[in-house]
């Protein structure tokens, strides 16, 4: 963290539903069909495409977030996938000419398209095990006969771990050199590297990783979703055969696409196992208006001035620092990004609580909650667990239009400016939970039957929460009637964050849970009683 000093319509004519009905025979011939346009509703003055649906649009001042709807697509990128549909081309031919255009620009032997940096791990690992056989491509996921084992390190866990298992291969997690030394073997498809810190210069770093799987002919793939593009490419100057990228982060091309660049043989192996090829990849489909943005975002990588892109962050940051800072008890800082990934910087804002008696959390809902409507920190995605029960939020301006950091300075003086009256549970409980419950829980489309051990000590609960998945730790408060509860689990790049809310009673508690990015749910628990022998 450093101290902050001053570092020095679109939507609205889209076409959306545009259906061209006839024109089979000429634009003046007498037989020719009429053009239909079709459109959900009416375009209302002033508000997007979203309102239309009765969606609310954001600010997005948390970056290059998938659920709020990533990056902001370069209008090159926009221009070049509205030239594309204009043409049908035969998708092989397209993506080996996309190929040697990004080998000429990356370095690379090879690149593809995918439909995301998700996607290109899954195609990877699938070429990895099949070697672009398409018989065994037609086995996947019974990989009887095929190499079925990917290697990853302990660092490299993540929620995308399931993008390769889906592939059907078994995830051996090392910590050692030594231990991936014995790890490797007749079975290895494929070692897994997340770009980072660790990959760069940790024991187990890339250059390592590559100096053992080398003599084995283990090919490695590092996920770098969150980079730019260097060339020459760094993980593969450190001993990488391919590189994955997200398009909808930092290269601001279609939310939909991605990049998988390297060794030639691996890559095309890749593109085999994908869409629009037939059998286990056909689901991972990239149209040839995303093939196109996505080069553009490439080719604009290289044109794009980051050094005013910065700069312009910069300043919007500092603006919505001048006015905060401008309300007792605020201090604000500039953090800069360290390492490759997410580089852009951030506004930390923290706040004296006993001046200003509002957690992170409270700030980060009511900014998600009014109009309009903004997303910092974690508004909006996932559960942070534990909950941001801080005086602070980050403000990302990397993925702001100019104006605004204004809205955004302008709401959050107000909030801190004049705190509203948060109505928060309070009080002694109103009674002991501890036990044994059964809890069921109301999905979408399934019911459950899961299990809560509770132990309590005044307001507080421990615990384990016994869950479809496995065993959590569990904990929460109760005041009065008023239950909060939450449970997670973070294992081998799992992350399940729940979060129970509602009232008790003697021998049932019953109310809502929020899953994040899963959703809403209904639950109720019953306490369990033991029947003497």
């Amino acid at each position: 963290m450093i101290s902050r000093r001053k570092v020095i319509s679109i939507l609205s004519s889209l076409p959306f539903g545009g259906l061209l009905l006839g024109a089979l025979t000429g634009a003046n011939s007498a037989n020719s069909m009429p053009v239909t346009t079709v459109s959900p509703s009416r375009k209302v003055l002033g508000k997007s495409i979203y309102d239309s649906i009765g969606v609310r649009p954001l600010i997005n001042a948390r970056g290059t977030v998938t659920i709020v709807g990533a990056t902001r697509v370069l209008p090159e990128v926009q221009v070049a996938m509205d030239e594309a549909v204009k043409n049908f081309v035969q998708l092989d031919e397209l993506m080996n000419g996309v190929a040697l255009r990004l080998a000429e620009i990356t370095g690379a032997e090879w690149g593809v398209v995918t439909s995301g940096a998700s996607a290109a791990i899954t195609i990877a690992t699938a070429g990895c095990v099949t070697g672009g056989d398409p018989d065994k491509i037609w086995q996947i996921p019974n990989l009887e006969g095929m190499k079925d084992e990917v290697i990853v390190p302990s660092y490299s866990r993540s929620a995308y771990d399931a993008a390769a298992k889906a592939v059907g291969v078994r995830m051996i997690e090392v910590n050692t050199p030594e231990e991936l030394k014995a790890a490797l073997g007749p079975r290895t498809a494929m070692i897994l590297v997340l770009a980072s810190g660790a990959s760069e210069d940790g024991p187990l770093s890339l250059k390592i990783i590559a100096a053992l799987a080398k003599p084995f002919k283990v090919p490695i793939l590092v996920d770098a979703a969150a980079e730019g593009l260097e060339v020459p490419n760094p993980h593969i100057a450190q001993g990488a055969d391919m590189v994955a990228y997200s398009g909808g982060k930092y290269l601001r091309g279609p939310q939909c696409a991605g990049l998988l660049i390297g060794r030639k043989d691996f890559v095309q192996a890749s593109w085999i196992t994908s869409a629009p090829h037939h059998g286990f990849g056909r689901g991972f489909k990239v149209g040839r208006e995303e093939i196109m943005g996505m080069l553009t975002a490439v080719e604009m990588w290289e044109k794009r001035d980051h050094a005013e892109e910065w700069r312009m962050w910069i300043s919007w940051a500092n603006y919505i620092s001048d006015r905060l800072e401008q309300v007792p008890g605020v201090k604000t800082a500039l953090l800069l990004p360290k390492g490759r990934s997410n580089r852009s910087p951030s506004l930390h804002v923290e706040w004296d609580i006993s001046l200003i008696p509002l957690t992170g959390q409270d700030v980060e809902e009511l900014l998600w909650e009014n109009n309009p409507r903004i997303a910092v920190s974690g508004a909006g995605s996932f559960l942070p667990f534990p909950p941001n029960m801080e005086p602070n939020i980050r403000i990302n301006p990397s993925q702001l239009t100019a104006g605004e950091e204004r809205v955004i300075a302008k709401r959050v003086y107000e909030l801190l400016s004049n705190p509203p009256q948060m109505q928060k549970p309070s009080g002694p409980a109103a009674l002991d939970l501890s036990g044994l419950w059964d809890l069921e829980i109301q999905f979408v489309a399934s019911m459950v039957n899961q299990t809560f051990m509770i132990e309590q000590k005044g307001n507080e609960i421990f615990g384990t929460h016994h869950a479809s998945f496995g065993p959590r730790e569990l904990t929460g408060t109760l005041h009065g009637n008023d239950i909060l509860l939450r449970s997670s689990y973070t294992k081998q790049g799992v992350r399940l964050n729940f979060q129970f809310t509602g009232v008790v009673g003697n021998d049932i508690m019953e109310g809502k849970l929020s899953l994040g990015e899963y959703g809403m749910a209904e639950w109720k628990a019953k306490r369990r009683h033991y029947q003497n022998p």
